[in-house]
């Protein structure tokens, strides 16, 4: 793990955070948002990866666990961010779900489809009905933290 740490998971994060970043270039969000935004993608995509490395089940609860945990993840640091930044939570959000969208899948879906493999397309398909969930779940989850971080803090 170490090894595999210190060489694609590094290279990998690092083109997280660069597609996080050109990411909120196309959605125009404020040059002083960028940094911390691909900081915030980056540390989302090193959660999922490290966790995709680790866990020992299958391919399925590997993506969902990885994706929920990663979700979470981006979801509290992009409440970190906003607050530190005095701005909205969604310019931070949206560019680092980027490494997370299951555009994959979702190609290999309309793929087989029309190749006539459709037994091979509805695995996919479970796929990222399965990723697109446990994002929003993440999310769901992610808020109720930084609502608790909230309390505590001010409490």
């Amino acid at each position: 793990m170490l090894h595999w740490l210190f060489t694609i998971g590094l290279l990998q994060t690092i083109l997280a955070y660069l597609a996080t970043a050109a990411f909120g270039v196309l959605l125009n969000i404020p040059r002083r948002a960028l940094n911390l935004s691909g900081w915030v993608g980056a540390a989302g995509w090193l959660t999922y990866e490290a966790l995709y490395q680790l866990l020992p089940t299958t391919i399925d609860i590997k993506l969902a666990i990885g994706n929920l945990v990663a979700a979470v993840v981006i979801g509290v640091f992009s409440g970190l961010a906003a607050h530190y930044k005095r701005m909205p939570m969604i310019i931070f959000n949206i560019p680092s779900l980027v490494p997370l969208v299951p555009g994959g899948q979702s190609y290999r879906v309309v793929r087989n489809l029309v190749t006539g493999h459709p037994a091979i397309a509805n695995q996919y398909l479970a796929q990222v009905v399965i990723i697109a969930g446990v994002i929003a779940i993440g999310f769901l989850l992610a808020e109720f933290i930084n609502r608790l971080l909230w309390q505590l803090s001010h409490s």
